[in-house]
């Protein structure tokens, strides 16, 4: 019998880890190694897939992809991968950490630069149909940015203190229970299309990934409550669409590099925060909802273990999570290690 660590294995075709060690993509074993091994990033091996990962030529291509921060620019929504927080957690997840390269510490430099009186960090306008020069900020805006900040460790950033504080400040009681709703910028007075006191499910996940990277006193008391409110959502799939967020195909097959509110990103958002989905305190409900979910995210592994994207971004056709042929490693890498992290209820009934 399986141990629970591996539990996670029973619900897929065939074992994947040759594969992704095998894999010719220095990314994909990064995470191999880390995510679904355990294994440490100070351990020899980890240290030479990573150099792997920062000499990797797709891997500059990316980060060449950055924009100039403080001269403005513009993009098509808070989901696109060209938002720049988006890539710059595309590079961690990918194996790139502080130092790597000069473009992404300038960039941390940066963002800090622009922030609201209220403690919001402000990013150009492009997605608020403002132009580039309108500094702005919905919270998708502020916490995106706080995140990656926080994942580089920039956790002594100017003004970060008040940044953290802001999303305190903002942790409420939403229709569909304790979380995060969006909040119009008061210079572009835009609003996303939901109900005002309903829930914004892609905030709360990016709220909850961020307190998950500080020290659990600096966090609200009651954080528990907002990963119970997302599983809450995936119950009430049927009878509510809070902000439009659907949990239908879409939710569980993603779309590819993940920028945004799916399967994979509510399972991020709770590994951090066990007693919610496991454990003496657990209710049944919610260890049933966290379960049905990583059961659904197992549907994307096909017959040879491994996971080919079925939705993907357009301009990344030359990495394998960008196209929608062939099983992509990286992909099969990311999914694999966040089923490992729900092991021990992954098989439960």
């Amino acid at each position: 019998m399986a141990s629970k660590r591996e539990a996670w294995f029973s619900l897929l075709p065939s074992d994947p880890r040759p594969a992704l060690l095998a894999s010719e993509e220095p990314f994909a074993r990064f995470v191999a190694l880390t995510a679904v091994l355990g294994t440490p990033e100070g351990d020899a091996e980890v240290r030479s897939a990573r150099k792997a990962v920062v000499a990797d030529p797709r891997v500059r291509a990316l980060v060449d992809r950055l924009p100039a921060w403080e001269s403005g620019f513009s993009f098509t929504g808070h989901n696109s991968p060209g938002f720049p927080p988006n890539i710059l957690r595309l590079l961690h997840a990918m194996g790139v950490r502080p130092g790597d390269f000069a473009a992404i510490d300038r960039m941390l430099d940066q963002m800090p630069r622009h922030q609201a009186d209220d403690g919001r960090y402000l990013t150009p306008g492009g997605t608020t149909g403002k132009k580039p020069s309108a500094w702005a900020s919905l919270p998708c805006d502020h916490f995106a940015i706080l995140e990656v900040l926080l994942l580089f460790g920039r956790k002594d950033a100017p003004g970060i203190d008040r940044a953290l504080g802001r999303v305190h400040e903002t942790f409420a009681e939403t229709t569909q229970g304790p979380a995060w709703h969006c909040i119009p910028d008061p210079v572009t007075k835009w609003r996303g299309p939901g109900r005002k006191n309903d829930v914004c499910l892609q905030v709360t996940v990016e709220a909850l990934r961020l307190f998950a990277l500080v020290d659990a006193s600096v966090r609200p008391k009651p954080l528990a409550g907002a990963a119970r409110t997302l599983l809450g959502a995936w119950r009430n799939r049927t009878k509510e669409k809070p902000y439009m967020f659907g949990h239908g195909k879409r939710f569980v097959d993603g779309k590819w590099p993940p920028t945004w509110y799916d399967a994979s990103a509510v399972l991020d958002a709770l590994a951090p925060y066990p007693s919610v989905w496991k454990g003496k305190t657990t209710s049944a409900e919610d260890r049933k909802s966290t379960t049905e979910i990583v059961q659904a995210l197992a549907t994307t592994f096909g017959a040879d273990g491994m996971v080919t994207p079925r939705s993907c971004y357009k301009g990344f056709e030359t990495y394998s999570f960008g196209q929608k042929k062939k099983p992509s490693p990286w992909a099969t890498a990311r999914v694999c290690g966040l089923m490992r992290a729900f092991s021990s209820i992954a098989a439960a009934e």
